[in-house]
C-alpha cells in the first residue's frame, strides 16, 4: 500500500480506500462478513474507512464501527457524513448548527469512536449561510470531535467560497472534497473540480471509481439480474450502454499487458491524477477487497495512458 497526504494537510491515507455506503446493512447483513473484509482492507495496508449517516439510516455505520474498534484507533482514518434527512424533523436533515453539531455526536456513538478524523458535509446547502456551515464545522474540529472537515459532491465556487472564507477569518477550512469520478465520468472532476481544488490543495477522494461496478468488466455480456447496477435504476441508465460495454471490453488489452485486472486499471488511472488523494472502493467480498487494493502503486506510462484515452473517447 501507498499513501498520500490529504490535500495540503499533514493527514496521510492509503491510496486504496473501504466505504461502507449501502453496503453494509444492506446488500451485506451478515456482521462476520463485514468484519472478515474490514480486517482484510486493513491487513493490506489500507488505513482511510469512509461512512455517512445515511447509509442504511446509520446501519452501516454501526456495523464497520464494531470492527474498527477492534483496531488501534491511531492507525485509523475514519470519516462520515451529514446532510441527507435522517427522520421527517424539520431539523434533521441539511447543514445548520444544530444538524451538523447533533449529528456528528449520533455518528460517533454508532461508529464506537471519540472522534472522526474527517466529516464531510455530504452536499451543498443552498438553504444556509455559508458563514454558518464553516463556522459549524469548525466548533466539530475545535471541539475534538473530528480532527479535519470536507465536502462531498460540492461545485468548485462553492468550495471555493468556503476555502476563502475560512482562511479569511481564522477558521478551519476543507481539506478535501469528494465527488464521483471514474473512467465513464470524468469530465466534471477534470474540466470543474480539479483545476480549484489542486491549486488550493485540497484533496479528492473519490467514490465509485469503478463505475458500479461496470469497470471490473462483469458487465461484458449485459446486465444480469440482481446485478448492482441493474438495482440501481439510475445509475443501470446512466452506466450500462452497449457504447460503456464496448469501452470496458477495449480496456481488456491494457491491463493484460500490465498483468493486472481491469478493475485494478481504472483505479490506477484514476491516481494518475496528483490531486486525487485516495479512492474510495466498496466490497461486498473478502477477494474483492484482496483484488482492488493491488491497484495501489501501479503507474501507468503516457503511451498506455494515451490508449486509454483513445478506448474512452472512442463512441
Amino acid at each position: 500500500m501507498e499513501y498520500r497526504n490529504l490535500g495540503r494537510s499533514g493527514l496521510k491515507v492509503s491510496e486504496i480506500s473501504l466505504g461502507g455506503w449501502e453496503t453494509y446493512g444492506r446488500s451485506v447483513n451478515d456482521q462476520q462478513m463485514v468484519r472478515d473484509i474490514v480486517l482484510k482492507a486493513y491487513e493490506q495496508g489500507v488505513n482511510f474507512f469512509d461512512q455517512a449517516d445515511i447509509y442504511v439510516r446509520g446501519k452501516s455505520e454501526e456495523m464497520m464501527g464494531e470492527v474498527l474498534r477492534e483496531l488501534p484507533r491511531h492507525t485509523l482514518v475514519i470519516s462520515s457524513k451529514v446532510f441527507w434527512p435522517m427522520s421527517d424533523d424539520v431539523n434533521d436533515r441539511g447543514l445548520s448548527r444544530k444538524h451538523v453539531l447533533e449529528s456528528i455526536d449520533k455518528t460517533l456513538k454508532r461508529l464506537g469512536t471519540d472522534y472522526l478524523d474527517v466529516y464531510f458535509a455530504h452536499r451543498y446547502d443552498e438553504t444556509v449561510p455559508m458563514e454558518e456551515i464553516v463556522m459549524a464545522f469548525d466548533q466539530v474540529i475545535r471541539s475534538g470531535r473530528a480532527m479535519y472537515w470536507g465536502t462531498s459532491m460540492w461545485p468548485a465556487a462553492r468550495i471555493a467560497q468556503a476555502v476563502e472564507f475560512a482562511r479569511a477569518h481564522g477558521l478551519h477550512a476543507p481539506v478535501t472534497e469528494q465527488p464521483e469520478y471514474s473512467m465513464l465520468r470524468r469530465e466534471r472532476v477534470e474540466n470543474e473540480i480539479l483545476p480549484y481544488t489542486a491549486q488550493a490543495g485540497v484533496g479528492l477522494v473519490v467514490w465509485s471509481p469503478l463505475a458500479m461496478g461496470l469497470l471490473t468488466g462483469k458487465y461484458d455480456a449485459g446486465s444480469s439480474e440482481g446485478s448492482r447496477l441493474s438495482e440501481n435504476d439510475n445509475f443501470g441508465k446512466n452506466f450500462l450502454t452497449e457504447s460503456n460495454i464496448q469501452k470496458v471490453k477495449g480496456l481488456k488489452p491494457v491491463a493484460d499487458e500490465l498483468g493486472i485486472t481491469r478493475a485494478q486499471l481504472a483505479l490506477a488511472w484514476i491516481l494518475r491524477q496528483p490531486g486525487v488523494s485516495s479512492v474510495i472502493t466498496g466490497a461486498t467480498r473478502v477477494d474483492q477487497i484482496e483484488d482492488t487494493v493491488k491497484a495501489a502503486g501501479v503507474k501507468l506510462s503516457a503511451e498506455q495512458l494515451s490508449r486509454i484515452d483513445d478506448v474512452l473517447k472512442a463512441d
